[in-house]
């Protein structure tokens, strides 16, 4: 018999509580800091559109190409947490050279060193949290760290706001206050969190032979191959922001995009990712992909703020149904001893198409306009869908 959704809540391990706030801090600090940045960049560094979308690009790449080193690392040295914390600290330094840049080339470092960190901590990360959760219950372990990192997500937003109204219009002195959060953040998962012990063996095995990669069945292969065509569908949310602005949203008001969007994925994360513990994977991907295309749909034709707002949401409940269920179908696709590495190979794979779908929405954006943009986009996750359900044999539930 299942279990209801207050006994799964209760069941889910303290390590998953902390990776969770550890998150919701790092997130409240990035987000204070990219919800002003793509202003910070376009407006007073003087970037246009185009090179945002390859700076956004360039950094989300980055970070999924890493993890596939740190995932493979901590497959080999059976240590996951070291990595995590690793990570995590790269991150706060880099809030640091946010708030000290003078130039547009140290604001692109510090973005590339935010993502770096992110590229480090993110397949030990996701490992981790399998390895200390049973199996019946990672939908929700999954769904609920993301419910948490997505609160810090709009938490952020919603500071930087609050700051600029009655604080400071210097969006540098803002940067500064984000350190505060994501020191916290490496403080608390540094002595909060124990990483369980894992079965040794007298001869380590190269995560990334041949050998290791066939143990990776074609169910994970196949998983894999839907991520890289969603998220071709789905570029930075940077784009977001600087639709809000041209809607001639003000500069103080333009976090609350954000804070939005992140509410509304916070929100829905986590019924969604217990709703996987008990339903097809398959279906529930499939429908996120529907939300994605009426999302981008009523971005595209949004000739007021009340169809932004609505694009915005259906934004957020698509990232809700969708972004944490990928994750649980790494896990349940790849062998315990590889799960670093699968985390690590999905995320390079995402990487590559990240890099590319942004460079896209810039380009689309630049020559065409945002209606063509966001019109590509529901191009492009209506090709997932169609992969997603012509695929019927190569189920993952």
């Amino acid at each position: 018999m299942r279990q209801p959704p207050s006994d799964i809540s209760q069941r889910i391990p303290r390590g998953v509580w902390v990776l969770g706030f550890v998150s919701l801090l790092m997130d409240t600090s990035s987000e204070m800091i990219h919800a002003l940045l793509p202003l910070l960049l376009v407006g007073p560094l003087g970037v246009s559109v185009l090179t945002l979308g390859l700076i956004e690009g360039l950094a989300e790449g980055i970070a999924q190409l890493v993890k596939l080193f740190s995932g493979t690392l901590s497959d080999y040295f059976r240590k996951r947490k070291e990595l995590t914390v690793c990570g995590y600290g790269l991150a706060a330094l880099s809030k640091m050279l946010f708030a000290l840049a003078p130039s547009t080339g140290i604001v692109v470092a510090a973005r590339l060193l935010d993502r770096v960190g992110k590229g480090i901590r993110g397949a030990p990360r996701d490992a981790l949290l399998t390895d200390i959760t049973p199996p019946e219950i990672r939908g929700a372990a999954f769904g609920l760290r993301q419910t948490l990192d997505t609160v810090g997500a709009f938490l952020g937003p919603l500071i930087a706001v609050f700051l600029l109204v009655f604080w400071t219009q210097d969006i540098q002195d803002i940067f500064w206050v984000a350190v505060i959060p994501a020191v916290g953040a490496v403080a608390l998962l540094f002595f909060g969190l124990k990483e369980p012990e894992r079965k040794t063996e007298t001869k380590r095995s190269n995560p990334i032979s041949f050998a290791s990669l066939r143990q990776l069945n074609r169910e994970y292969w196949w998983v894999v191959l839907v991520g890289m065509a969603f998220t071709l569908a789905r570029f930075s949310e940077a784009f977001l922001v600087i639709l809000a602005k041209d809607h001639g949203v003000g500069l103080a008001a333009i976090p609350l995009v954000m804070v939005a969007m992140s509410a509304i994925y916070a929100a829905t994360a986590y019924p969604f990712g217990a709703l996987s513990d008990r339903f097809s994977h398959r279906l529930l991907l499939a429908l996120g992909l529907i939300v994605l295309i009426a999302a981008d749909i009523v971005l595209a034709l949004s000739s007021s703020m009340a169809l932004l707002f609505v694009g915005i949401v259906l934004w957020g409940i698509h990232m809700g149904m969708t972004e944490g269920l990928l994750s649980v179908m790494i896990a349940k696709t790849a062998p315990s001893e590889l799960r670093g590495s699968a985390f690590g190979f999905f995320g390079l794979m995402r990487g590559m198409m990240t890099i590319l779908a942004s460079v896209l929405a810039g380009a689309l954006w630049h020559y065409s306009g945002s209606q063509a943009t966001f019109l590509t986009g529901a191009a492009f996750a209506s090709v997932s869908l169609l992969i997603l359900t012509m695929n019927q044999k190569n189920r993952c539930r």
